[in-house]
């Protein structure tokens, strides 16, 4: 066999692997080694670069910012934010018919920028919104719904942690991605909150009754209570991301201060003792860990690929082929989507990305509009059975067996259609990722 044809087989060696139940960043070494050693004839060169490739893979001082977002994240999560957002929101847009669902938008809004992930989001809104929704009179496939579509905010608006894999692995500008996801992601919560209210107005029984009328008899909190509950975040949120705009801090930085204002607020809202500080502790090993090991294996990988001249060729395939940029950005996206269906988000870009970076560039496409664009497409699998991860951490942490797996990608499908359509509007307007930068 040629080199090519090699990689080609790695590939889909890995596809079936992971569909078998194989982790992902095992999945990846274990064929990337099988096809070093195939390609050179030799184990122990492959052995060589895996042992290089574990050391020099993780070394860099850029990861510092994987164990440090993830802490200030899950501090968030421990403190009580989440909870207090939800309140302010839900009294902000009380007189809107739905605005309890827009609120909930709102709120994660917010939430994601300050804890960067979409499962940690859709954890904490699962337990605060959706009993909150059932109560005044939501139906249950739209309680779950508004939080899973919701809660994919966390991948694009900054600091988000697959924005930080996507640089890693396309190696782009943390702090560039960062910059671009800002009007992408105002723009997705706002098209949420848009098609709530039409919902409302052309499909109240896909809503509930309390959808149709607004939450006027609430009982309402003094303004001075709303303040001292927003102040800390919107303070969190200016020290972290002003940091990174205002070249006050790297990313590496702004994630440590980012963690340090975690860790004082959390302390002064009497949210942490030492058996949540300890938890908390060992949470961000266990998720810094597993996201570093997966980087590794793509680091392998994508040493195996380049070796294979695999993206080489599948870029001299498409010049010669005659395929313009379009055609290939469309299917490429379809296959980021069908991809999305069964598998994770980060294995999706770990998988993905090295190979069609090298045809971007050929196109010389404006790489960090490209990432965004990226980021969306994969967004969407997280709501796309049978793997929908967002929609299985919702049901995870559902205490209610009347609420099946199938009534929350139902619910979640509306928000699924408006994010096809953003991502449409991105792609056609690529100076909404790149205006700030």
């Amino acid at each position: 066999m040629s080199d090519v044809q090699i990689g080609l087989l790695t590939i889909v060696g890995i596809l079936v692997l992971v569909q078998s139940g194989m982790h992902v960043a095992v999945a990846l070494i274990v064929l990337s080694f099988i096809g070093v050693w195939a390609i050179k004839d030799n184990w122990i060169i492959a052995g060589n670069m895996l042992q290089l490739t574990a050391y020099e893979g993780i070394k860099a001082y850029n990861f510092g910012v994987i164990p440090l977002f993830v802490l200030m994240g899950l501090l968030v999560s421990v403190s009580g934010i989440g909870s207090d957002m939800f309140q302010v929101a839900a009294q902000a847009f009380r007189r809107l018919r739905g605005g309890l669902g827009v609120s909930t938008v709102a709120a994660n809004a917010i939430f994601a920028a300050v804890n960067g992930s979409s499962i940690a989001s859709a954890s904490v809104f699962t337990k605060i919104a959706v009993p909150e929704l059932l109560r005044l009179g939501y139906t249950p496939r739209f309680s779950v719904g508004v939080v899973a579509g919701s809660s994919v905010l966390g991948m694009l608006i900054p600091p988000s942690m697959l924005l930080i894999v996507l640089g890693i692995a396309a190696e782009l500008s943390i702090g560039d991605l960062f910059t671009a996801g800002i009007i992408p992601g105002l723009l997705l919560a706002t098209a949420f909150c848009v098609t709530i209210v039409l919902l409302v107005h052309f499909f109240p029984g896909f809503v509930g009754e309390g959808g149709t009328r607004g939450q006027t008899d609430m009982d309402l909190e003094p303004t001075s209570v709303l303040i001292r509950k927003i102040v800390p975040i919107v303070a969190l949120i200016l020290v972290v991301l002003g940091g990174i705009y205002g070249g006050v801090f790297t990313p590496i930085e702004a994630g440590a201060v980012g963690a340090l204002g975690a860790l004082i607020l959390t302390i002064l809202r009497r949210k942490l003792s030492r058996a949540v500080l300890w938890r908390v502790l060992i949470e961000t090993g266990y998720v810094a860990s597993s996201i570093l090991f997966l980087l590794v294996a793509a680091h392998l990988y994508s040493n195996m690929l380049a070796l294979s001249g695999l993206p080489y060729n599948i870029s001299q395939w498409v010049a010669d082929s005659g395929l313009g940029f379009w055609p290939v950005l469309g299917l490429y996206l379809m296959i980021i989507i069908m991809m999305g269906t069964i598998l994770d988000s980060p294995s999706i870009i770990l998988i993905v990305v090295p190979l069609i970076v090298p045809i971007m560039t050929g196109f010389e496409v404006h790489l960090i509009w490209f990432g965004i664009v990226t980021i969306i497409a994969v967004e969407i699998g997280l709501l796309t059975p049978p793997f929908g991860l967002a929609c299985f951490t919702i049901k995870t942490n559902l205490d209610d067996p009347r609420i099946t797996l199938s009534d929350i990608f139902i619910g979640a499908a509306p928000f699924v259609l408006t994010m096809l359509v953003i991502l449409g509007v991105v792609v056609a307007l690529p100076w909404l990722s790149i205006a700030l930068l």
